[in-house]
């Protein structure tokens, strides 16, 4: 039972470490106030660098070319991971993106990117087209910033928490089906032992009773 539970503890923490990198990682390093935000339909203009988390090294940056990237958000024009990640964005606004293959490129490799690389992308709102640009950027104050952080983590947190319950109810499950065909398969070995015996013994005595004779 011991090593039942040891086995339940560690697919837990291997279940809680496969989900925080499988998330989607949204960080506003300049966060900005607005009355307009990107949402799903906009054609946006981003600028971006883009990275491998496992080296640091950058694939791609529209900052190089000196002009930003157009795309109609939420569209499937672009990775899942900037299709949510760019959502409820003002114009002036950055965001460092911490995209996993999930959200990315999969198990298939584009260019230099390698199969199965999460990725690091710093972006920055540049425009939304038909929405007039701000005459100034307004940011916001460091605690309301804070606050904002806060409230992401906690959601991301009480997902997190909602995959791990379900991951390891499941695991409980298999664990208990698994308990259960031991105990089956014990059962009937000892049904089995328990037969031999009983053909030993009544061959014991017929071998006693052919001595007698």
């Amino acid at each position: 039972m011991k090593s039942i539970l040891l086995s339940l503890s560690l697919l837990a923490s291997a279940t809680l470490g496969v989900l925080a990198a499988e998330e989607l990682a949204i960080d506003v390093t300049v966060p900005v106030e607005c009355d307009r935000k990107t949402r799903k339909g906009d054609k946006i203009n981003v600028h971006y660098r883009g990275t491998l988390q496992s080296n640091g090294q950058q694939f791609d940056a529209s900052y190089d070319r000196g002009s930003p990237f157009s795309f109609k958000l939420g569209g499937g024009q672009v990775i899942k991971g900037w299709d949510e990640g760019l959502i409820d964005m003002c114009i002036g606004e950055k965001r460092t993106l911490t995209v996993p293959p999930s959200y990315g490129y999969g198990q298939r490799s584009i260019g230099p990117i390698p199969a199965g690389s999460t990725l690091i992308f710093e972006t920055e709102l540049v425009g939304i087209d038909g929405v007039p640009k701000p005459e100034s950027i307004v940011y916001k104050k460091a605690e309301e910033a804070a606050s904002t952080i806060e409230e992401k983590v906690a959601e991301a947190t009480d997902k997190a928490g909602e995959k791990i319950a379900d991951a390891t109810e499941k695991a409980e499950e298999k664990v208990e089906e698994a308990s259960a065909n031991v105990a089956e398969k014990v059962a009937s070995v000892v049904s089995g032992a328990a037969e031999a015996v009983k053909t030993v013994v009544a061959d014991t005595d017929d071998l006693q009773e052919h001595n007698e004779l």
